[in-house]
């Protein structure tokens, strides 16, 4: 009996914790064939999230409505999806797609296509043109295994420039974020390094999988499979330098995508792995508790 109740009890509390979201709860689920969603933006104008996927995926984005249904996929003629990790958008509505994933840090062919917003109610589009880039302090393809510093799987559009925050690979995890710069105007630029800063040594917590900035322009958020990392009052475009809380999203998964609905609320994809993510969730953020990094 003594046994019985041991077991019994376990398997309570396993399926509590299963069943615990913390502060996140789904908004929708995502359809079937996006398992591997990377990245997602939202156009106020048509109320739709428009979301793309990683390497081995087609080099298509797709737009979702509120049920989590797909209202158009378009495919991007003239590009391959050699590992697209974030789509962000411009003031008027342009779209891009960051194919910029570089796990080995090996890649020398980084790009950003621009995607005109006229043509997001067709099913084939041809980008409007290329940025391609490079990082100048990397001198090595790849660079040692304690020095994977290159990799990018979030960033957003403001004032004319990209903006760029790489997720650390290294050997002895560091917890290192850089932030890099680079026009947006069609050519070969070198990126520029604004910044970096030390989030913590868990990969979970300190990995950041997305990027995105406020409406307003006055914050900014890194998203990792645990925790958002909120910027504010920067003086200049090094958004690093501003105040720093951090929210504890009380939820694991492979939280891959971030962006604002408006001011106070955001949305937040995962991929599907196994039996866990796969959602989209909303979360207000005047509801989720912010800490003082420690």
């Amino acid at each position: 009996m003594k046994n019985y109740f041991s077991i019994y009890s376990l398997t309570l509390l396993i399926l509590s914790c299963q069943q615990d979201l913390g502060k996140l709860k789904p908004f929708f689920s995502l359809p079937n064939n996006l398992k591997e969603v990377s990245g997602v933006v939202y156009l106020p104008e048509t109320d739709l999230l428009w979301t793309l996927e990683d390497s081995g995926n087609d080099n298509k984005i797709y737009s979702l409505n509120s049920d989590g249904v797909i209202v158009n996929e378009i495919t991007i003629a003239n590009t391959a999806n050699v590992d697209w990790e974030d789509i962000a958008k411009d003031k008027q509505g342009n779209l891009y797609i960051g194919d910029f994933g570089n796990n080995h840090n090996d890649r020398k062919n980084l790009c950003i296509y621009k995607i005109n917003k006229k043509v997001l109610n067709a099913k084939e589009a041809t980008p409007d043109y290329k940025v391609t880039f490079y990082y100048p302090e990397q001198k090595d393809f790849p660079p040692k295994k304690k020095e994977l510093f290159y990799d990018v799987e979030g960033f957003f559009e403001f004032n004319n420039y990209f903006y760029l925050f790489t997720k650390d690979r290294s050997k002895d995890f560091k917890g290192m974020t850089s932030l890099y710069k680079i026009p947006n105007k069609a050519g070969h630029h070198k990126a520029e390094l604004l910044g970096s800063i030390k989030l913590g040594k868990n990969y979970d917590d300190a990995a950041i999988t997305s990027a995105t900035i406020s409406p307003d322009n006055s914050k900014v958020i890194l998203l990792s499979h645990s925790k958002i990392w909120i910027f504010k009052d920067f003086k200049s475009d090094n958004f690093l330098s501003g105040d720093l809380k951090m929210g504890d999203l009380k939820h694991y998964s492979q939280k891959e995508s971030i962006a604002f609905k408006d001011a106070s609320t955001i949305f937040i994809a995962d991929e599907k792995v196994k039996k866990t993510g796969g959602n989209v969730y909303k979360l207000n953020l005047d509801k989720i508790k912010l800490e003082t990094k420690p």
